[in-house]
């Protein structure tokens, strides 16, 4: 299977990209802020990208329920920071917005993906995505963008949920966007509780990933994991690299990521692993080596 981002094709066969998470927000939930300066946030960009980043991810607005945030202020938020990165690497860059304005600026800008969390709610994402060649995350949501779903109730969440990304692929390829450009996302603890959460970790993964195109997994350091573990957000490294696993098993092939580093190292050993599957060990790596398992 290939994915397509901007100019950049990837071989997802085995291989899970990591796609790092920049904020430019003053009110994230994980680094509370910490990034939101520019400085900062070129920082962060660069050390997600020495880490192993495959790509990265700006977005300018909190997912969850907060201070409204207009669309001129998310402008000024992610379009610099966009076009700062394009200027420094060659990485693809994502924008996480449901505004199809804030989008089509981020394009010029250089990025070439729009993570849109709102199931494309705009009806004129795709058509500006398309326009400019762009790759699309489609994402599962039962509510409008940013308001709060706190008691949902699916006849099963597996189903519904991957019917509902089914229905947005078809839209995507209707608009003009090839299926290597089109990523869906379950979008975990967003509408639902931790159990479905957990539920569609691993076997609702497997449902998505069998209509035939890349699998987003953005389970990094998700309040679900806090309830399954007990451990603050702070300390759920190990919880989010166990989820990873997971994913990748059942086939998701894009992880978005806190820590990028300790994520490039679960995705790649990961992919060793399919990738040896019944066949012989890859070049360069030899099983009988010292301190290798008898």
């Amino acid at each position: 299977m290939l994915l397509e981002l901007g100019d950049h094709r990837f071989d997802i066969s085995t291989r899970a990209l990591v796609m790092g998470i920049l904020n430019r927000t003053p009110d994230s939930f994980f680094d509370g802020g910490e990034y939101f300066g520019f400085d900062e946030f070129v920082a962060k960009a660069e050390q997600h990208v020495n880490d192993g980043a495959d790509f990265v991810d700006v977005g300018g607005i909190r997912l969850k329920p907060g201070d409204e945030v207009g669309v001129d202020e998310e402008l000024e938020r992610v379009v610099p920071a966009v076009r700062a990165l394009a200027e420094r690497f060659d990485v693809p860059i994502s924008v996480d917005t449901f505004r199809a304005e804030v989008a089509a600026a981020c394009f010029d800008a250089g990025a070439s993906i729009a993570n849109d969390t709102s199931g494309f709610s705009d009806p004129e994402m795709l058509h500006v995505a398309a326009a400019a060649g762009g790759s699309v995350v489609a994402s599962h949501v039962r509510t409008a963008p940013r308001l709060a779903d706190p008691e949902p109730v699916y006849e099963d969440v597996v189903v519904d949920v991957t019917n509902f990304l089914a229905e947005r692929a078809a839209w995507a390829e209707a608009a003009g966007i090839p299926p290597q450009r089109i990523v869906l996302d379950h979008a975990l603890d967003l509408g639902k509780n931790a159990a479905m959460s957990t539920e569609l970790l691993f076997r609702g993964t497997r449902s998505i990933a069998a209509l035939g195109y890349p699998t987003f997994l953005s389970a990094s350091n998700k309040g679900f994991l806090g309830i399954i573990t007990g451990d603050p957000v702070a300390n759920r490294d190990d919880a989010t690299h166990a989820a990873h696993v997971a994913g990748i098993m059942a086939g998701a092939r894009v992880l978005r990521a806190h820590n990028v580093k300790g994520t490039r190292r679960v995705a790649d050993a990961i992919s060793l692993l399919l990738e040896t599957r019944g066949v012989a060990a890859p070049d360069g790596v030899d099983f009988a080596a010292e301190g290798a398992p008898a």
